[in-house]
């Protein structure tokens, strides 16, 4: 066990360090971590935020900590994220490890006080999770510097898909009532954001623990009308069969960024069944069709696994085939692997081989999408959200090098797109 001097300068003299692993929300928490670990005074300690979502994303978690520790053998080791609130004992057992930190116990301030967390012997905190309540009434003052900040209004999910062991890592769903909600946004648009993100475990589940059950589209709509002076709001992943009436009709909005990411994980029927996916391949075009008839514009993401068990050629065929149907243009592909403790873990298995093969296919796929949407915006002028530097976003999030951009972080320019090198377009500022 690393134990760590609290007199001790090297480790006192500079801010502890956050490494995050896996989705865009740990990207958040860690966000919300590093300022209660500054504002508390931990100083020195290196915190990793694992991910659980694979059983590929447990052994990554494991080698992080061991360079971690490699790297910085003064420093004591916070472990917490999803895998240690799955799998506690497993990082308790690791030498290079001070403190496993369930989810729920991350995101509360007191936490981080330095002679509470480092001080005594007890070497695992992590509680019960789906015993857990309330949910992120967590803020930060932005992320992407002043360009977007991302607002937790979900966490948690009901649902029991056979390869996902997350509802365990999080709990079950529960929502930050609405008002919150809009109180948050209107402080951050107050700081100078331009552009709000919505997101959560399951963000379309919003809203179903709350009195009288309101829907994601509720909320989006509360916000368009309460805080008019929200430049654009962006809805992070949701669910292919979950989007309800309001939202469709909140996307007709031109503050609403057109963009979507689809939790879409194939598209065979049968694979979506034995997946205990709540969609058929059908529903996932339409959803796509319908999108794109109130916003032309309108880009979309998935998710798509390869290789899950039982998949046949034919299986995998209609995935490739799904990227075209829906006009995927940001394709998040990766290999199936098994997660002990879930359903899919115990079906029969593909070879390795097989797996990977099919998971390069499906990133081939992937990079020609997105060179066809790409190609699609030369010659456009347009408005890019400044990020940092010369890089920004275009509504659609599609990345973006401005050249002669001199306006700072947070500022929408015009600009001209001239090409781009398969991942990012190029652009001159108007």
């Amino acid at each position: 066990m690393r134990l760590i001097n609290m007199t001790n300068s090297k480790t006192a003299s500079r801010p502890s360090q956050v490494i995050t692993l896996g989705c865009r929300l740990n990207s958040y928490e860690s966000e919300v971590m590093r300022g209660h670990a500054e504002t508390a005074g931990l100083d020195g300690a290196i915190i990793v935020n694992t991910c659980a979502v694979t059983g590929e994303a447990m052994r990554t978690a494991r080698q992080t900590i061991r360079r971690a520790a490699k790297d910085n053998p003064e420093a004591p080791i916070i472990v917490t994220g999803c895998a240690a609130q799955i799998d506690a004992e497993m990082f308790a057992t690791m030498p290079e490890v001070t403190r496993v930190i369930g989810n729920h116990e991350k995101m509360q301030a007191e936490t981080w006080k330095p002679v509470d967390l480092l001080g005594g012997t007890e070497k695992v905190r992590v509680n019960d999770i789906m015993s857990v309540k309330e949910t992120a009434g967590h803020l930060i003052d932005g992320m992407d510097g002043r360009a977007r900040a991302y607002v937790q209004v979900q966490n948690g999910c009901d649902h029991r898909c056979t390869f996902c062991i997350i509802p365990y890592g999080r709990g079950n769903s529960r929502s930050v009532p609405a008002g919150d909600v809009v109180n948050m946004i209107k402080r951050l648009i107050e700081t100078g954001h331009h552009e709000i993100v919505l997101t959560g475990v399951d963000l379309t589940s919003w809203g179903a623990d709350l009195p009288g059950g309101p829907q994601l589209g509720n909320l989006v709509q509360r916000i368009l009308k309460l805080v008019p002076e929200l430049k654009q709001l962006r809805i992070s992943s949701i669910d292919a069969i979950e989007m309800d009436d309001a939202l469709f009709d909140a996307m007709g909005d031109p503050r609403i960024a057109p963009f979507m990411h689809l939790s879409l994980q194939h598209g065979d029927n049968l694979i979506l069944k034995r997946m205990k996916r709540r969609h058929s391949r059908e529903q996932a075009i339409e959803l796509a069709q319908r999108l794109r008839e109130i916003r032309p514009e309108m880009a979309l993401g998935a998710d798509i696994i390869a290789g899950f068990p039982t998949e046949t050629d034919a299986a995998f065929e209609n995935s490739l085939q799904l990227i075209e149907d829906c006009n995927i243009a940001f394709l998040h592909a990766f290999p199936y692997s098994p997660r002990p403790g879930t359903p899919a873990a115990r079906m029969p298995q593909l070879e390795k081989t097989v797996i990977k093969a099919r998971a390069a296919r499906l990133r081939e796929a992937g990079k020609s999408a997105l060179v066809k949407h790409m190609d699609a915006h030369i010659g456009s002028e347009t408005e890019v959200l400044v990020e940092r530097g010369s890089q920004g976003r275009l509504p659609d999030f599609t990345p973006v090098t401005i050249d002669g951009c001199s306006a700072e972080a947070g500022r929408p320019v015009r600009a001209r797109i001239i090409g781009h090198d398969t991942t990012r377009l190029k652009a001159m500022a108007l």
